[in-house]
């Protein structure tokens, strides 16, 4: 079985893991041998765009569709299927089954499958806001997954990177930290989030109008989830001519749709944007501009 990897996937991987995500693409076309035999699936192919992970499409032997879904070993996977498990198909995508030695899920695959983009910004509010709503219920255990406290380290790293902020600007980065140095986990509020629920990762299905995909699972409050939505860099949001004013429709509009206070939704967005731009540092050895950028935009109301 052979796959043509594009290589903006590759360059994810190595910069990533290095010669660890090498091996792993290497590995990559036995390990879909393995799980079909398995599982007893046919594959249709590899499916496009990746990101971070590798998805092939399948059918059981009912006729079925479903995603493999191949995660690299980057410590990610536990929280992932913990997460769908917990959600049971309820908003987002079901667990088929999966395979924790090699890292792989096979899951329910949304047809006819397009996401959020397709919408007009507005329409795509509405959908994520009932979308997040539908995923946040009752925790038995917390176990499995890292909490917004384990996030906000990536705020020691930053100024120990820099030996300061670098290119963040100081009030912006301490008002950051003040956000989640505020979030107590011992709180009521306190639920599963998806913790990456974008355009790209909610997509039309049958089975229910919308589902969501690749949840990271984290334990936070339900302000912060609308958070990577708010920031994400669609083409809306990079030819907006006033980029303050399109983020302020989406903090209001997921607030009204999720029920939730919109100054809180903005603060955690602030801060969530400064967080996914030192991220990026982190993984591909960059500034994310375009989340900083939001930063700036959404601290300035």
């Amino acid at each position: 079985m052979r796959f043509n990897i594009p290589e903006h996937f590759v360059r994810t991987q190595i910069d990533l893991q290095g010669e660890a995500g090498l091996d792993w693409l290497a590995g990559l076309p036995a390990l879909v041998e393995t799980c079909a035999a398995h599982w007893n699936l046919t594959i249709d192919g590899m499916m496009e765009p990746l990101t971070y992970n590798f998805l092939v499409s399948a059918r059981r032997s009912s006729g079925l569709p479903v995603v493999l879904k191949l995660c690299p070993p980057d410590g990610e996977f536990a929280s992932q299927r913990a997460a769908l498990h917990h959600f049971a198909g309820n908003g987002a995508v079901r667990l088929l089954g999966w395979n924790e030695p090699r890292d792989v899920l096979m899951l329910e695959r949304c047809v006819p499958g397009h996401s959020l983009h397709t919408l007009t910004d507005d329409e795509a509010i509405e959908v994520a806001g009932s979308t997040m709503r539908r995923l946040w219920k009752p925790l038995m255990t917390a176990a499995a997954f890292p909490t917004l406290d384990d996030w906000a380290k990536g705020f020691h790293r930053l100024r120990h990177h820099y030996v300061g902020t670098g290119p963040f600007r100081d009030a912006l980065v301490e008002r950051a930290e003040r956000r989640f140095a505020a979030f107590d986990l011992s709180s009521d509020d306190v639920v599963l989030l998806h913790g990456d629920l974008h355009h790209g990762n909610i997509l039309a299905a049958k089975r229910e109008p919308w589902l969501a995909i690749d949840p990271k699972g984290v334990l936070g409050v339900p302000e912060y989830e609308p958070a990577t939505f708010i920031i994400n860099q669609t083409t809306a949001a990079v030819n907006a001519r006033d980029l303050r004013r399109l983020l302020a429709r989406r903090v209001d509009g997921l607030a009204a749709s999720a029920g939730l206070d919109p100054l809180d939704v903005r603060d955690w967005a602030v801060a969530h944007a400064v967080l996914s731009a030192w991220w990026t540092v982190e993984d591909h050895g960059r500034v994310g501009e375009f989340a900083l950028t939001c930063a700036e935009a959404l601290a300035s109301d």
